[in-house]
């Protein structure tokens, strides 16, 4: 037998055996998976698409320039195909994205997610803004913003002082609603309509979260009234503000465990026309003065109850439950998941 044949045959035998000995790597579960698969070539021709397909919005690169527009740059290739996919099948609504992909074959978007998949993800941009303190958390703004309240109704909310109400563990409608009724004159009181006007609605949103969540005392203040008239007398009164003063509704204040004074007092204002509620006005206009002194001597004997507020989720919180799909720090492994370090807002593509 020719020396070269032989040769030649062994040679082949050993790369037939190699061969059948290694095993043939095949794209992980699904098409979507595809992308992670993709060659030079592959992403070459993916970067042609993207330029005549994709980079007048989402910018060269991937790194968007335009407010509102995703940087897709160094994104997960499986992650990317996929949000895609679902703009072809009209199963996200976008009319701008249903265009420019309508007409991509599947193979052209295979391509396309592996090359913006294997760029580097743009730099965080710089900023100089000073965090405002309390500006991430509502509650703690809301807080800050009542410090100029605290003289009067106390540090939380709970007054000490005859006359004046307690703020804590009303509900933040009520409150809302309270203050812009003294920001608009429907209430007369200078101090507080002065108050009321200096407060945005965000920061005023913040302080009634704040006052809400503190907890509710009953006034610790003599009253003049008599408790078991006054129950007879608040028949009327059980079906806005419950049988004991604690409402069931967001709107209607709650005035268990109220300042028996500031009850008497409010009850008077929409009596004579200072406040303006023509419920309220009708109410009070039948009740004479010791009337209105029993009622409020009941309600303040009674045992205030919180709203169902719920304090909101920190950023820390949040960031906890994005980590969950995107992976710590934003940094998912899931081929799947978008990596939301990787893009500016808004997420996702």
């Amino acid at each position: 037998m020719n020396p070269w044949a032989f040769a030649g045959a062994v040679l082949l035998a050993c790369c037939t055996l190699a061969a059948a000995q290694v095993p043939t790597v095949k794209p992980a579960r699904g098409d979507d998976m595809r992308a992670l698969h993709a060659n030079s070539s592959d992403i070459a021709e993916g970067r042609r698409v993207a330029e005549s397909s994709c980079a007048r919005c989402h910018g060269a690169g991937g790194i968007s320039t335009t407010k509102g527009i995703p940087n897709i740059a160094g994104q997960r290739a499986a992650y990317l195909y996929l949000q895609v996919r679902a703009y072809q099948q009209r199963g996200r609504a976008q009319n701008p994205m249903e265009s420019a992909v309508r007409f991509l074959r599947d193979d052209a978007l295979v391509k396309v997610a592996a090359y913006y998949a294997s760029l580097d993800p743009a730099r965080p941009a710089a900023t100089t803004a000073k965090p405002v303190p309390g500006s991430g958390d509502p509650v703690e703004s809301g807080k800050a913003a009542a410090a100029g309240c605290a003289g009067c109704h106390g540090e939380t909310g709970v007054s000490s002082m005859p006359g004046t109400p307690s703020l804590a563990g009303l509900d933040p409608k009520s409150f809302v609603e309270a203050m812009n009724a003294y920001k608009s004159g429907q209430r007369r009181h200078d101090i507080m309509k002065t108050f009321a006007a200096g407060l945005s609605e965000t920061a005023l949103n913040n302080v009634a979260l704040f006052y809400a969540l503190q907890k509710p005392a009953r006034s610790q203040a003599p009253a003049a009234g008599d408790q078991a008239a006054g129950k007879k007398a608040a028949v009327s009164c059980g079906g806005c503000h419950g049988d004991v003063g604690v409402s069931a509704s967001p709107g209607t204040p709650s005035l268990a465990g109220q300042d028996a004074q500031y009850l008497a007092s409010a009850t008077k204002a929409y009596k004579d026309g200072a406040r303006k509620h023509d419920t309220m006005k009708a109410l009070a206009e039948a009740l004479e003065e010791h009337a209105i002194k029993d009622i409020a001597a009941f309600y303040s004997a009674q045992q205030p109850s919180p709203p169902e507020v719920r304090r909101p989720l920190s950023l820390s919180e949040w960031t906890e439950r994005c980590d969950r799909c995107h992976g710590a720090r934003g940094n998912s492994i899931e081929p799947r998941s978008a990596a939301s370090r990787r893009e500016s807002l808004p997420l996702p593509l």
